[in-house]
């Protein structure tokens, strides 16, 4: 049965046994269905001529919500019932009221057709902006674009929208075309092909129909149709291997539209292309056997709008839907009198408007649609759009060429100038970026100037050019005067229209280097590619005279090196060395078993060693990729990244009070805690608070369960004075051996708790005795962190960190319970017997025992990393919430967490900060400048950030190794300032 109904879906196509298989919008919409069929016949059923007629009219109406206008939408739908609308351009929430009052007036639901080439900021106001197709023709990956195109297809759908009258399919091989120029893919038939159907099918799958335009090709003119009649005088050869290409694979594809351009082609015969027979009927739909429905290009244009009886000849020529003809009064009984005179039949008519009904139908216009007003604008806006638009920019970067490997860009070579052509705010993103990797001097171009900035720029050692204004052609004659020898990088942060106007200077050129746009995020993308820290694989897509062609471009990559000479980066390699001293010193007093040293200046690895060995009994020897418990400093590079994120996104302000997001602390005399006084440690809540001890069970042991000297009980040693009871057990309803849903925490081996400890532990800060506001380091603080990011976010804030920064950040050794991702020998050993694990070496579990009873995840402790991945988040944060040109945090942000400080403490926003006044007491060198900030951690780690002079230092150690209480070399030996010291002494500039 349902192939019977197939065939008579094909039937009334008129398709023979070799043509082109069904659309896929009817494939999808259910055309071959019973259903389909009898919807489609009554409506037919229902109609008279001139309503059938009125369906293969579309009536462009602006979206001005207007008594006249609202009259005009009026007599068009229910005095010619008219197919379709389409709207001009005006404000999304008029048409969307309008779309609505429209479809209300019409028997049978209308088309709402859009011309949105570059989505719907052709036409409406407010809404995304989309880069144009000359841009997006340089992107090699053409999944990006059926993403863009899926993604307009969803904006067309949220305004009521079915048709998007693009892409343009047009080769753009003309520098001289007036009206497709950078609306075109570009001057390579096959890319362009490529582009129109990735972006057509991204349409369709998300249900709008495309309409690839103009056939058979508008790219090789130089008359605007709108204005005339452009004309094609090539012949079959050229137009089959160019002009028509783009559409032979739309129709390959199975796409539903294509408008018919208004041109003449004498090759194809004498009349307009939208008017022609031989053009539509014969070319376009039975020798390349596109089924899908056939569009005029808009009627009211001067290329065709002298011809009487327009759209009578349009219909006869084969099109099926009549675009915005200027009198629809004249044009629509033009059309039923040519029925009437026999010149068109009714049964011609009867067929066309059958076909619309069926795409009707398919698009899901059975019944009317109503489009939802309320939150339209944040509907069409939301984040994930700006996200695609990104990726779109980034993939687009084209470096056109690269003579002699000039890029990346050799921070040796000091003497760089930057020439600005345009505003001096534009391009300032670019030259600050590209400055934080080698020395830059930045000049603006003057036209009274010439002279003097020619002068400047001969003594230079090398020229980058950042154009970002039309004006750059009276800087040309200066441009091209410059010598030969001197490497010129033409930078272009704006779309060009036309390119062939710089052939002198781009053959000259080092290098030339394509950004299309001065959006900020893509200034410092276009900087790190340049610096070789990004990649960059864009082709060009159209020609530059014959100097480049279509296709022409170089994929730039980061260098991939862990080895960097110091002196590239204003540092002394000799005085770093020193830094290797230091490090054995602490391994030989045992001070530590082994360490990671890494330091960054400017982003780039200037010192990356590891030295030492997992533990003292000469195990495996450290390497830059195994895991470090990170104790406390987890607070700045977990928890304080997510609070910096949520503060970021607007979900708090830093004087509210905590209780508002943990009711526990309601009436408990602490409800006036706000989440600054948490940062800060001015909360009043004690410096610590043993929450394990609720797990034991008192009946296990007998008198206390410390002492500060060993007894008959008390033999087990955990501090300078302090020792535990020998023989303890754990509530069994609180402990478990095995996992389960009700014992979910992990605490080490063979030993989980019960979920309601969690809730035990918030209790117990709920209960606990609040000291004066003074200045008292406690985890408490970050504990209470961690639950106002979940109670926020809805989810684990290890969860919530992986997916915000840890994973697109590549920082792939960095986790919360490492042994679900890797091996015990791939992480360090931090004690080699732990008394409330019962013995045993933690090695994977988290030594911190308030973490360790929540289950490993904590706000204070319980991360786990490497030297290199701790880097990178001081690095994003010294570089305004930025890394390798992704945004993670806004700059306004780091600023005030970066810079705030206590008023009584050193103390600042969750991190520690050098101490300034009193140097005995400060956790840093004494070269360290008071605007650096980090933090330290129980097991022997610190990390370190310098804003002021672009430096980052990390060291991580298990210094409590094989016990907690015998940890104090490294603080003795002073070994982490040491070598914060050494590294400030090694800055030689």
């Amino acid at each position: 049965m349902k192939k019977i109904i197939l065939l008579y879906v094909l039937c009334i196509f008129g398709l023979s046994l070799y043509a082109q298989q069904v659309p896929n919008v009817l494939r999808r919409g259910g055309a071959d269905s019973a259903e389909c069929r009898e919807w489609v016949e009554k409506q037919l059923s229902e109609m008279s001529l001139k309503e059938k007629i009125g369906q293969l009219f579309i009536h462009t109406v602006a979206p001005l919500n207007t008594q006249s206008n609202r009259a005009n939408i009026y007599n068009a739908v229910k005095e010619y019932k008219v197919g379709g609308l389409l709207f001009s351009g005006g404000q999304v929430g008029n048409q969307a009221i309008l779309t609505n009052y429209a479809q209300e007036l019409s028997k049978v639901p209308l088309f709402i057709a859009f011309d949105g080439e570059w989505g719907l900021a052709m036409r409406l106001k407010n809404t995304p902006r989309f880069p144009r197709n000359r841009v997006l023709g340089c992107i090699q990956d053409n999944q990006l674009l059926y993403e863009y195109g899926k993604e307009v297809a969803r904006q067309c759908k949220e305004i009521g929208v079915q048709i998007n009258f693009a892409p343009v399919a047009d080769v753009d091989i003309n520098p001289r075309n007036p009206v497709i120029n950078t609306r075109s893919f570009g001057g390579d038939p096959k890319n362009v092909a490529q582009k129109v159907v990735a972006y057509s099918r991204g349409l369709e799958d998300g249900g709008v129909l495309s309409v690839a335009k103009h056939f058979p090709g508008h790219g090789d003119t130089e008359v605007d149709s709108h204005k005339a009649l452009p004309v094609l005088n090539f012949d079959r050869a050229r137009l089959d291997s160019i002009e028509l290409y783009p559409f032979k694979e739309v129709i390959h594809a199975g796409l539903g539209g294509i408008m018919a351009g208004h041109l003449e082609v004498p090759e194809l015969g004498k009349n307009p292309a939208s008017l022609s027979a031989h053009v539509i009927d014969n070319l376009l739909c039975r020798e390349l056997g596109f089924r899908g429905l056939v569009f005029t290009d808009a009627l009211e244009m001067k290329g065709v709008s002298q011809n009487e009886n327009l759209c009578a000849k349009a219909l006869k020529a084969g099109n099926d839907l009549l675009l915005a003809p200027r009198n629809l009064k004249r044009e629509l009984n033009g059309v039923l009198e040519a029925v009437k005179s026999g010149w068109l039949s009714e049964k011609e008519i009867t067929e066309k408007c059958r076909k619309v009904l069926t795409y009707k139908y398919a698009l899901g216009l059975k019944t009317k649609p109503h489009v939802q007003i309320s939150g339209l604008d944040k509907r069409l806006n939301r984040t994930e759009v700006a996200e695609l638009i990104s990726r779109l920019q980034k993939a687009a970067i084209t470096v056109v060429n690269n003579t002699g490997g000039v890029l990346p860009l050799d921070a040796k070579l000091r003497g760089t100038t930057v020439l600005n052509i345009g505003k001096p705010s534009s391009g300032l993103e670019f030259y600050s970026r590209l400055k934080q990797y080698l020395p830059l001097r930045r000049i603006m171009a003057t036209s009274d100037s010439m002279s003097a900035i020619r002068k400047e720029l001969v003594n230079s050692q090398r020229v980058i050019v950042v154009i970002n204004s039309n004006d750059y052609n009276k800087y040309k004659p200066m441009l091209e005067k410059l010598p030969d020898s001197l490497p010129v990088v033409y930078v272009y942060l704006m779309p060009l229209k036309t390119m062939s106007d710089m052939e002198v200077c781009w053959k000259k050129a080092a290098a030339v280097v394509l950004g299309h746009t001065d959006e900020l995020e893509i200034q410092r993308q276009v900087a790190d590619v340049m610096a070789g820290r990004a990649v960059a694989d864009g082709r060009l897509s159209v020609a530059v005279s014959d100097l480049f062609k279509p296709g022409d471009g170089v994929t730039m990559s980061p260098k991939v090196s862990r080895i960097y000479k110091p002196e590239d980066y204003g540092m002394s390699s000799a005085v770093l060395k020193g830094i290797d001293e230091i490090a054995l010193e602490g391994i030989k007093a045992k001070a530590y078993p082994g360490c990671q040293i890494l330091i960054l200046k400017d982003g780039v690895p200037v010192y990356d060693k590891c030295f030492g060995t997992f533990t003292y009994e000469k195990s495996k020897e450290v390497e830059a990729d195994n895991l470090y418990d990170l104790a406390s400093l987890t607070k700045t590079t977990a928890t304080l990244l997510a609070v910096m994120k949520l503060y970021d996104n607007g979900k708090f302000g830093l004087t509210d009070r905590v209780s508002d997001y943990i009711p526990v602390l309601k009436g408990t005399g602490k409800e006036r805690i706000t989440i600054e006084e948490l940062l800060m440690h001015q909360s009043g809540l004690p410096a610590f608070w043993p929450f394990y001890k609720k797990a034991i069970d008192e009946e296990s042991y007998t008198g206390a369960f410390y002492r500060t000297r060993p007894d008959a009980g008390h033999h087990r040693q955990i501090d300078t004075r302090l020792f535990v009871i020998d023989h303890f057990g754990y509530k069994k309803e609180l402990v478990s051996k095995v996992f389960s849903s009700d014992y979910p925490l992990l605490v080490s081996d063979s030993m989980y708790l019960h979920r309601s400890f969690r809730d035990s532990v918030l209790q117990q800060i709920a209960g606990v005795p609040l000291k004066d506001r003074r200045y008292r380091y406690s985890d408490l603080n970050f504990i209470l962190l961690r639950e106002i990011v979940e109670n926020i976010t809805k989810i684990p804030m290890n969860i919530f960190l992986q997916k915000e920064f840890y994973k697109p950040m590549k920082m792939e050794h960095t986790l919360f319970l490492p042994l679900r991702r890797f091996a015990k020998d791939e992480i360090v050993p931090t004690v080699k017997a732990d008394y409330l694990r019962k013995g045993g070496m933690l090695q994977g579990y988290v030594h911190d025992e308030s973490a360790a009873f929540l289950g490993g995840v904590s706000g204070n402790a319980g991360l786990f990393s490497t030297a290199g991945d701790v880097a990178k988040v001081y690095q994003m944060l010294i570089d305004g919430g930025v890394y390798e040109g992704v945004r993670y945090l806004s700059k306004e942000t780091c600023d005030l967490f970066l810079t705030h400080t206590s008023k009584i403490s050193r103390r600042g926003l969750g991190f520690d900060k050098p101490d300034k006044k009193n140097e005995a007491k400060s956790p840093c060198a004494a070269e360290a400048p008071a605007e650096v900030v980090g933090h330290t951690g129980f097991t022997g780690t610190c990390a370190w950030a310098d804003p002021k002079n672009k430096l980052v230092f990390v060291f991580l150690s298990n210094r409590i190794y094989p016990r907690p209480f015998d940890h104090k070399q490294l603080m003795r030996l002073n070994i982490r300032p040491r070598i914060q010291q050494v590294m400030y002494q090694a800055m030689t500039k």
